[in-house]
């Protein structure tokens, strides 16, 4: 029925505002503590990678992706157009500050969709304060990007089933799986969510049609990363420990928070069913929380793959869940009030229940303030890179040889290239970005044992736990430096940064070759 004349179907102002406000404070309050001393000084190896890709060419990014990394493949050319325009650490990680507060936002609106405006706040705010939203919200890496393609592909879920279209479901959701490939199992959660609302085989086709086609436009991704899997070796199997460490992760690391959270978000399972074929909050929430993490868990048993940061996205569900459970008392609270008034009593106004929520998120980053300031110095990272090549510019000196073990470690010369200028590095044949590797290619085991043969003093930028024989590595190179650090060379002065040393390695008189004699002269 139209709107009656001289009047417009338009919300009020003061109704827009507050249509507005669900997503938007949120998505400022994400912004605030992402760009909260975003310039740390420093960055560790897996962001350290990120830049130094990021400034080669098109074809030189192509020629790596051939070898290695080519799940990161469209987060490089993204961060290759980032660093075009300002070259710098904090340029780098703006991105994922802006796909951090677009997440809070989206995460805000499916609670709004799905449980009212009143908790679409809440959960959003949740998200924004959660320590592991603002973590990787500080990283430039692909994973909050990721986060954010997945909660707008959850939301296109919701708007699909209720009867809208599949096709921008399956493009944005395909878009995230070549950001990164583990973000398909979304697709696992989301066909949970679709039998506990008893959907109609119409939703199922729908479906059906937009995930074979994000399967099919992610396989020729999935082969190639296949064949280097090689890459993920370093990874453990998890375990029950991990994956209670998961869920205190995701519903906040302080005791406090995590134990309210974790009650409010039981309270909110009750409604994982409601009317057939209309998805519930709690019904979207807790597959997405549970249903991925869970499989790559699964799965990590036979073939380890899980590390938490490839299942970020789904901390999205939590703040829902919690959402759930914290309307339920308010609703709870709101019939007590109401009863009040029948006998007589004025009621608590609508808006002080809303308030209540915000008051509670503010009290739980008051808990979880000293873990968000925490991770904001660069030593809460597992390395600084940063710091590393400050003490090899206090170290070294033009004409210095220097070895990188393992041969990983040169990642700090390629990121901070001023402490190394005029040195020697002198095992590289061919470096990293002509050579389509991540650090560049090295010297076989006799050439370099004929190297370090002429050399009577020699920096080592390198692993302490590796040159401290706390691991063996598997690399026959690898193992020649070290075999030739131990047996001929003696360990003098070093500069320690966390895991990484900086390390002056000399010859010992005894174990020098003998000088040639010298030629005799001519008569």
């Amino acid at each position: 029925m139209g709107a009656p004349a001289g009047t417009t179907s338009r919300p009020p102002a003061r109704e827009r505002l507050r249509r507005a406000a669900v997503p938007g404070v949120p998505a400022l309050v994400m912004l605030v503590l992402g760009l909260w001393r975003l310039d740390r000084g420093g960055m560790w190896r897996d962001e350290a990678v990120s830049f130094q890709v990021g400034r080669r060419t098109v074809p030189q990014i192509w020629h790596l992706l051939h070898d290695v990394d080519a799940v990161h493949g469209l987060y490089y050319l993204l961060a290759h157009a980032v660093l075009a325009v300002h070259p710098g650490e904090v340029a780098l990680r703006l991105p994922s500050v802006c796909a951090a507060a677009a997440t809070a936002a989206l995460v805000a609106e499916l609670g709004h969709r799905l449980l009212g405006p009143r908790a679409g706040l809440w959960a959003g705010l949740l998200y924004a304060v959660t320590p592991m939203a603002g973590h990787y919200a500080q990283e430039g890496r692909s994973y909050a990007l990721v986060a954010a393609g997945a909660t707008a592909a959850t939301l296109l879920f919701v708007r699909a089933v209720r009867g809208g279209a599949w096709r921008a479901y399956g493009v944005v959701l395909g878009v995230t799986c070549w950001l990164h490939e583990f973000a398909v199992l979304l697709l696992l959660a989301h066909a949970v969510s679709l039998a506990l609302a008893r959907t109609g085989r119409r939703v199922w086709r729908g479906w059906g049609r937009a995930a074979a086609a994000v399967v099919l436009a992610l396989l020729p991704l999935a082969l190639v990363s296949r064949g280097q899997s090689a890459q993920l070796a370093w990874l453990r199997t998890p375990t029950a420990e991990t994956a209670g460490g998961l869920l205190r992760t995701f519903l906040g690391p302080a005791d406090s928070v995590y134990w309210v959270c974790l009650a409010l978000g039981c309270l909110g399972l009750p409604r994982l069913v409601g009317r057939r074929g209309e998805p519930t909050c709690a019904g979207v929430a807790l597959p997405v929380t549970v249903v991925p993490p869970l499989v790559l868990m699964l799965v990590s048993q036979a073939s380890p793959l899980y590390v938490d940061r490839y299942v970020l996205y789904a901390l999205s569900g939590a703040p829902l869940l919690v959402a759930c459970g914290a309307e339920r008392v308010a609703g709870a609270a709101e019939r007590l009030w109401g009863r009040r008034r029948r006998a007589g009593c004025r009621p608590l106004a609508f808006p002080a229940f809303t308030l209540l929520g915000v008051a509670a998120v503010a009290l739980a980053v008051f808990h979880q303030f000293p873990l968000l300031r925490d991770d904001r110095d660069p030593g809460a990272r597992a390395d600084d890179l940063g710091a590393v090549s400050r003490a090899a510019g206090r170290e070294l000196a033009a004409g210095d040889a220097v070895v990188f073990l393992p041969a990983a470690m040169r990642n700090v010369a390629l990121t901070y290239p001023g402490p190394f200028r005029g040195t020697r590095d002198v095992l590289r044949v061919a470096g990293a970005a002509e050579s389509g590797t991540l650090y560049g290619r090295e010297a076989g085991v006799a050439e370099l044992r004929r190297r370090l043969a002429r050399l009577d003093r020699v920096w080592v930028v390198g692993d302490r736990r590796l040159l401290g024989a706390r691991w063996v590595p598997r690399n026959p190179v690898e193992r020649a430096k070290l075999t030739t650090l131990w047996q001929q060379f003696t360990g003098r002065e070093e500069a320690v940064r966390g895991m990484a040393t900086v390390r002056l390695y000399v010859r010992p008189v005894s174990a020098r070759p003998p000088s040639a004699p010298p030629r005799p002269g001519r008569r």
